[in-house]
């Protein structure tokens, strides 16, 4: 019996580049309005086009737990909209905060994943932002676990089940 090919998906790495510059020049504007330091690192990871501001004490452009980077990133996908007439999925990193909290959720994925398999009982974890979700789901699903998203925004959170 012959394998079913595998599904591709076709990356159009120049649009999501283009994507990045964009975004990128977008973000270089704010800083200078905002009178912030920082350098600006472009790059296409997977499907989506990763703008990152290094260099610089930049925790005013973070927030408290990563809100106004939430919002920073939605005004950016918002300007390569504008720019492009495309959707985009693009992913704003500031001072390595993402890449440290994707470290910090993947263990908390993985200790839910460890508890649900000890004690076989569904649980619910805390609201988190569609980026920490989806960091979440995954870790969970590497475990070997299913995991599903409920409530509404900004209440929305994971809920991890048991095998079965």
């Amino acid at each position: 019996m012959a394998e079913a090919p595998e599904e591709t998906v076709d990356i159009d790495v120049e649009a999501l580049e283009n994507e990045g510059d964009i975004a990128a020049d977008y973000i270089e504007g704010l800083l200078d309005i905002a009178d912030f330091d920082g350098d600006i690192d472009m790059d296409v990871e997977g499907d989506r086009a990763m703008v990152s501001v290094v260099g610089a004490t930049l925790d005013e452009l973070i927030g408290e737990k990563g809100e106004v980077l939430e919002a920073l990133q939605e005004l950016t996908r918002l300007a390569v909209h504008r720019a492009t007439g495309n959707r985009s999925r693009l992913m704003l990193d500031i001072g390595g905060f993402r890449d440290s909290r994707r470290k910090a959720l993947t263990k908390v994925g993985a200790e839910a994943a460890a508890e649900v398999k000890k004690t076989g009982e569904v649980k619910p974890l805390a609201p988190m932002t569609p980026f920490e979700r989806k960091v979440v789901h995954d870790a969970i699903a590497a475990a070997g676990l299913r995991s599903e998203s409920e409530g509404e925004e900004p209440n929305r959170y994971v809920v991890v089940h048991p095998v079965g």
